[in-house]
């Protein structure tokens, strides 16, 4: 008999581990007695055997025995890749130096 195991989803916050992720899972629901929306965030470090997560993605962890003193979790599936600039830093530096050049030329002297 398989056991149901807890699924999470959640966002990515840091990949600079080997082979771990810590990952922001959001949660809102009701408080018992005063019924105002409550918002809870909490994060769980999980899994990733390949290195395949990077920061902002979306992804779905998995309950997994315990494979280290905090990881409880592994990533089950990415969902959604975060869309990365294909800008070098060099070049954005080149876009705001010609941003400055042009607003200098507007002022009137």
């Amino acid at each position: 008999m398989e056991t149901k195991r807890k699924t999470r989803t959640g966002i990515v916050v840091s990949d600079k581990m080997d082979k771990t992720v810590v990952v922001l899972v959001k949660t809102i629901g009701r408080h018992p007695l005063y019924k105002k929306v409550v918002r809870q965030s909490k994060k769980f470090k999980a899994h990733d055997e390949g290195n395949t997560c990077r920061i902002g993605d979306t992804v779905r962890i998995i309950e997994a025995r315990p494979l280290s003193k905090d990881k409880r979790w592994r990533v089950a599936e990415i969902m959604a890749h975060k869309e990365m600039p294909e800008l070098q830093p060099a070049e954005i530096d080149k876009e705001l130096l010609g941003a400055e050049e042009s607003d200098s030329t507007l002022q009137p002297t």
